[in-house]
């Protein structure tokens, strides 16, 4: 049993740029790929990034290369997830969500609630 909480969304201007935090709690030791996907209105849940446990695989949806940044910190009892995003765009506009098994690009682990990210001017 794990516990994901997001935070770090807001209001940015176009061009504008966020740093998102995913922190992760309970039984660590059991994740490995770890994920950001997000939600804009009327739209699907996607996939944006994800990362392997010590960071040396990492995918990224094609939209957000080049922009945006995940990284990642293991500690005994806490895994941080971070999504650095850079040059934002309208399009950006979501509720990005964590979850803690985005193996093949699917949430298949334990969602977080959320953090609303709005890009306008």
């Amino acid at each position: 049993q794990v516990h994901v909480v997001e935070s770090g969304g807001g209001l940015v201007q176009p061009g504008g740029s966020l740093r998102l935090s995913c922190e992760v709690t309970g039984l660590t030791s059991t994740i490995n790929v770890m994920g950001w996907f997000r939600q804009a209105p009327g739209k699907e849940r996607e996939f944006v990034a994800s990362i392997t446990k010590f960071g040396k695989y990492i995918e990224y949806e094609d939209s957000v290369k080049g922009r945006f940044t995940i990284s990642r910190d293991n500690t005994k009892n806490t895994v941080t997830v971070t999504l650095q995003m850079t040059s934002l765009k309208p399009e950006d506009t979501a509720v990005y969500y964590c979850n803690s098994n985005a193996l093949l690009r699917r949430g298949g682990g334990s969602w977080g609630q959320g953090t609303q990210v709005t890009v306008s001017s």
